[in-house]
């Protein structure tokens, strides 16, 4: 099961966390980011789920790394990320930097994979050519993501930096897998940019992935793809390949759509009807 972009900080999605149960003893759950802003808040979220689920798997999304002025926690970009992973050990809950667990039951074996790959602003705005562009791009229309003054890259020079290293960690790690057991990608930004084309305003894209990780799909044995941050819950299909977007997104947006698809994704066994 999945699900991604509970903000919490909104009571209305506390109180949607707060009634999420596994449908059986033996159910894991995936959670793909932005849970909160406040490390607060992050551990009460993941610590109740993992009270409840056999295991949770979590990755970061871009609020979880804001550095905010009322979270205890202060570190900032890496040291910040550590910390996280720190508080996801102590409640049993995995994480990018954990051995990757093999879902055993209906659908499997599965490689689930939890990722921390960012972006790198090469899903870029129309009409422009290099990160400078695409930003000022941004900038001049009003539509700026909210990381580009809480989201601190510390200690590398920018977030497109982070990004990079990221992306050579993990195909390293990737690398060293048994290629018999196929990968669940689980990463809080979706691996592909087709996802991203749906945008109401597309300048928005440079801070939803890299094109980095855009033949990951097809080069690594690929059970499917689950991810969030565009807050469109959907289903596509890419080179064959399934991905879920899983976000319950914020209270405007799910009482508009209503979460056709309900607020936990039954990710394997893949359901018949997709």
């Amino acid at each position: 099961m999945a699900i991604s972009d509970l903000h919490i900080s909104y009571e209305e999605n506390r109180e949607i966390v707060r009634g999420l149960r596994p449908d059986s003893p033996d159910d894991w759950l995936i959670v793909a980011g932005d849970v909160a802003e406040t490390t607060t808040d992050v551990r009460w979220a993941l610590g109740l789920l993992a009270e409840r689920f056999a295991k949770v798997i979590w990755v970061p999304g871009n609020h979880e790394l804001w550095t905010m002025k009322d979270d205890p926690v202060q570190a900032r970009g890496v040291a910040r990320y550590e910390a996280l992973v720190a508080l996801c050990r102590e409640l049993g809950v995995v994480t990018p930097e954990d051995e990757y667990p093999v879902w055993e039951g209906d659908g499997g074996p599965v490689r689930i994979t939890p990722l921390f790959i960012g972006y790198d602003y090469t899903f870029r705005a129309p009409g422009t050519a290099t990160k400078e562009e695409s930003l000022a791009y941004a900038h001049k229309t009003g539509v700026v993501c909210t990381d580009e003054y809480y989201l601190h890259p510390d200690p590398h020079p920018g977030r497109d930096d982070w990004c990079r290293e990221r992306v050579a960690i993990t195909r390293e790690r990737l690398d060293a897998c048994d290629p018999s057991v196929p990968f669940l990608f689980v990463n809080h930004y979706p691996l592909v940019r087709d996802p991203t084309r749906v945008l109401h305003y597309p300048e928005f894209a440079q801070w939803c992935g890299t094109e980095l990780t855009a033949d990951w799909h097809t080069r690594y044995p690929t059970a499917g793809m689950v991810y969030g941050h565009l807050h469109i819950p959907r289903i596509t299909h890419h080179d064959g390949v399934k991905f879920q977007e899983v976000s319950l997104g914020y209270p405007r947006e799910w009482k508009r759509h209503g979460n056709p698809h309900g607020l936990l994704r039954r990710i394997l066994p893949t359901p018949e009807r997709v």
